[in-house]
């Protein structure tokens, strides 16, 4: 009986160090949720939300974003700002990404078009929320990546494919909303073409590592597109023989 003791004390070792991992984690997100909220108040004259939608806020809370950083930034996974990923890339901000959704105004059975997939994390957010979102990477390591952790963390609706995000993805098009995850000088015209009317899409534009807007494009049902800065942003430079 010595054996299958020691065997049961082992796996309760086992379980009482996951419990406490996950009790660790689930501190650091309500924080890290509570802190978003915060954020969202003290930018609402900027964004013109005082508050995200619960759907968005349960999305956050549910995509685990330790699973969607390199093992040397678990530890750093719930803080609010972004975390390198490797290749130049980053992870971007939760609040950023919370913001970003939140402007798109998903419905349940919207179809998505995101620009950048980097770690897959922001499509994950959208895949709890939407019916189907298609994900370009033009780094092929990290479209790689992210397919297979998605696939591992039962996003279904997600797929992933490795090409120049400048482009979009026309197969799929028109999309409900568009979501680009890198700067670019300026809106790519092919996105705005494969963008529904009625749909949005939100871009950072601007010079890479220099002055940038977060902009919020909407297309009415006449095709007209009009658009407004919502705050100033920083992110990684949208590359690509553009």
């Amino acid at each position: 009986m010595r054996g299958p003791a020691l065997c049961a004390l082992a796996c309760l070792a086992g379980l009482a160090a996951g419990a406490a991992e996950t009790d660790r984690f689930a501190r650091e997100r309500r924080e890290l949720l509570a802190e978003i909220r915060r954020d969202a108040a003290a930018t609402a004259d900027s964004t013109g939300r005082a508050a995200f939608s619960r759907q968005v806020m349960a999305a956050l809370e549910q995509v685990p974003r330790d699973r969607f950083v390199p093992a040397t930034q678990v530890a750093h996974a719930w803080e609010n700002r972004p975390l390198p990923i490797g290749h130049g890339q980053t992870i971007s901000q939760p609040y950023i990404v919370a913001l970003m959704t939140d402007l798109l105004d998903p419905e349940p059975g919207d179809v998505m078009l995101e620009v950048g997939t980097g770690s897959g994390y922001q499509a994950a957010v959208l895949a709890t929320l939407v019916r189907r979102v298609y994900t370009v990477e033009i780094i092929a390591p990290l479209a790689d990546s992210a397919a297979r952790r998605l696939t591992a963390l039962g996003h279904a609706n997600v797929e992933v494919r490795t090409a120049d995000g400048y482009h979009g993805w026309p197969e799929h098009a028109p999309y409900d909303g568009i979501i680009v995850t890198a700067a670019a000088s300026s809106v790519p015209p092919p996105l705005v073409a494969q963008l529904k009317p009625g749909g949005r899409m939100v871009i950072p534009v601007g010079a890479p590592f220099l002055a940038q807007d977060l902009i919020l494009l909407e297309k009415d049902a006449d095709g007209r597109v009009r658009s407004r800065s919502i705050l100033p942003v920083a992110f990684v430079p949208l590359t690509g023989a553009h």
